[in-house]
């Protein structure tokens, strides 16, 4: 697995693998090393194993489709997991960092905020049955509408239509999630689209904190 910038990037799910190579090659021969009692063994074996099975258990991935709907929807908007959420893409940016443009018609984090939250918005009002405001079919106008003065207002916009869209799938009856999932994988697919972009446009304006994800 690579981010947008070719650097190797590890999955939550190897984790665990990860963590049992090392407790393999390092301390398992402890256990059997003449100094440890049996019984010392046997609790030291508890004590690190115990942690790697819970661990299994909290990630384990949903089986169902509202799971997995909800699972990529949450990991998109608030939750980390192999990739940055859009909570996070947009968090800590002035007005002014958000308006930057690398130039040569690539868009700004503002912009790019802008155009996911429009079709968050618009796609929602669909799912739900709901009459959507008119509109001229123009996609630049979903990237060219944004203005520095609407950026704080934005973020909070964008994670509101987030919030709602999650709800929306929760309380949703089996026959409209049936009938309607593929909106949701759309919305989910092109949320963790833009928000590499979002990521991308930030580290080359200088206002990535790797910290937060994509190093």
């Amino acid at each position: 697995m690579r981010d947008g910038l070719g650097k190797a990037q590890t999955p939550p799910t190897m984790h665990l693998p990860a963590r049992f190579a090392v407790w393999v090659a390092y301390i398992l021969p402890a256990l059997f090393a003449n100094e440890v009692a049996p019984m010392k063994k046997l609790l030291l074996l508890v004590a690190l194993v115990m942690p790697m099975v819970v661990s299994a258990e909290d990630k384990k991935a949903p089986t169902d489709l509202r799971g997995v709907l909800l699972r990529q929807l949450r990991t998109t908007h608030s939750e980390a997991d192999w990739y940055v959420p859009a909570k996070t893409a947009v968090d800590g940016l002035t007005a002014e960092q958000a308006n930057w443009s690398p130039g040569k018609g690539n868009h700004s984090v503002g912009q790019l905020a802008y155009h996911l939250w429009f079709w968050d918005a618009r796609s929602l009002a669909d799912f739900k049955g709901e009459k959507n405001p008119a509109f001229t079919g123009k996609n630049d106008e979903t990237f060219d509408n944004f203005t520095p003065a609407q950026w704080d207002d934005l973020v909070k916009k964008l994670d509101q239509v987030q919030t709602d869209w999650e709800k929306a799938v929760e309380s949703a009856d089996d026959k409209t999630l049936s009938e309607k999932a593929w909106v949701v994988a759309v919305i989910g697919a092109h949320n963790a689209y833009h928000i590499g972009q979002i990521v991308y446009v930030r580290k080359l304006q200088g206002a990535w904190n790797p910290d937060k994800g994509v190093k």
